[in-house]
C-alpha cells in the first residue's frame, strides 16, 4: 500500500538526474504490484510514456478515477488524458530548463520530434 511520504528527496538514489523531483511527488510502494493492478490500457500507456510514469502514483490516480467514474472505459480514458497532460508538463519543464542552462532550444523541440507511440493497429494480437 502506498504511503504519503515523498521518496524522491534525493533523485540520485533512484538514478534519476532530472528535475522531476522538483515537479512531482513520488509515493512509496511496490512498482510492479501497482503496475499489475492497473487495467491493460493504462499499463500500455505507461509503457509508452516518455518518462517513467511511476506506477504507484498511477495506481493512486486510477483509484481516484474509479471512485469518480467507476471501473469503466470512461475512467480509463480520463486517466490516460491526465497522464498525457502530465507528460506535456514534464516535456515543457525539461525544455525550459535545458534552454535556460544551455542557451539553445531543447534538441527534441528544435528537431520538431514527436513522441513515438505504438500504432493502434499494432497493439492487437495477430
Amino acid at each position: 500500500m502506498p504511503t504519503k511520504t515523498q521518496t524522491s528527496v534525493n533523485p540520485q538514489t533512484f538514478n534519476d538526474r532530472t528535475l522531476r523531483h522538483e515537479i512531482w511527488q513520488r509515493f512509496d510502494g511496490n512498482d510492479w504490484e501497482a503496475f499489475d493492478q492497473l487495467p491493460p490500457s493504462i499499463r500500455k500507456r505507461l509503457n509508452e510514456h516518455v518518462y517513467d510514469a511511476w506506477s504507484v502514483n498511477a495506481l493512486m490516480l486510477w483509484k481516484h478515477y474509479k471512485r469518480i467514474y467507476g471501473r469503466t472505459p470512461r475512467a480509463e480514458r480520463a486517466l490516460i488524458k491526465y497522464l498525457d497532460y502530465c507528460e506535456r508538463l514534464e516535456r515543457q519543464a525539461f525544455s525550459e530548463r535545458y534552454a535556460a542552462q544551455c542557451g539553445t532550444p531543447y534538441p527534441h523541440d528544435a528537431a520538431k520530434a514527436t513522441i513515438l507511440r505504438t500504432p493502434e493497429d499494432r497493439q492487437k494480437p495477430a
